[in-house]
């Protein structure tokens, strides 16, 4: 039973020991129009590169955090440059923030729901469908692009968690623990 207390204490705390270790990145598109969406996906990518750069060298989410804070304007003022190529004159914000995610999975990656430390940029109202991911450690982009990168996001992970939380994020998260004389 001591270790069914143990292992039921870790699960529970999963999302508080993940959120110390990592920064999210969230960006709100102004509303669910093809256009807006679209709008969202290539203000993303270009925040995305531009903090990926920044980001290279940081070795704990206290660090991300502090660039991504630092450089509040430099990213409104890189969203808002394409969607002004765009077209558009939306306003644009950048905060860094906590916020409520639901569960996601990213390639092989589970992040569970919980509240993280975000690096939120709003397009417009805000009021469309979201794009998340994780900005620390990189998880998202590579040099110039948008994707899931797996093999560089496992070494990174790894050395900001321990071995335990790097296991259940790569452990599907439909798996259930059952107990073959206790009925829960």
């Amino acid at each position: 039973m001591l270790f069914l207390g143990v292992y039921i204490w870790q699960e529970q705390h999963m999302p508080e020991e993940l959120s110390a270790k990592v920064l999210r990145f969230h960006v709100l598109a102004n509303s669910d129009s093809e256009a807006d969406q679209e709008l969202k996906l290539d203000v993303r990518d270009a925040v995305g590169v531009y903090m990926n750069r920044l980001l290279a060298d940081a070795a704990t989410q206290e660090e991300s955090v502090k660039i991504a804070q630092e450089h509040l304007e430099d990213i409104q003022e890189v969203a808002g440059e394409v969607i002004a190529r765009e077209g558009y004159d939306y306003p644009v914000t950048a905060a860094v923030e906590w916020t409520e995610f639901p569960d996601k999975t990213y390639g092989d990656y589970h992040m569970p729901a919980g509240s993280y430390e975000a690096l939120r940029v709003v397009i417009g109202e805000g009021k469309g469908r979201n794009w998340w991911c994780v900005m620390f450690p990189n998880m998202c982009f590579s040099d110039t692009v948008f994707e899931v990168v797996e093999d560089e996001a496992k070494e990174n992970l790894y050395q900001v968690m321990t071995l335990h939380e790097y296991r259940k994020m790569i452990e599907s998260p439909d798996k259930e623990v059952r107990f073959r004389y206790l009925p829960f």
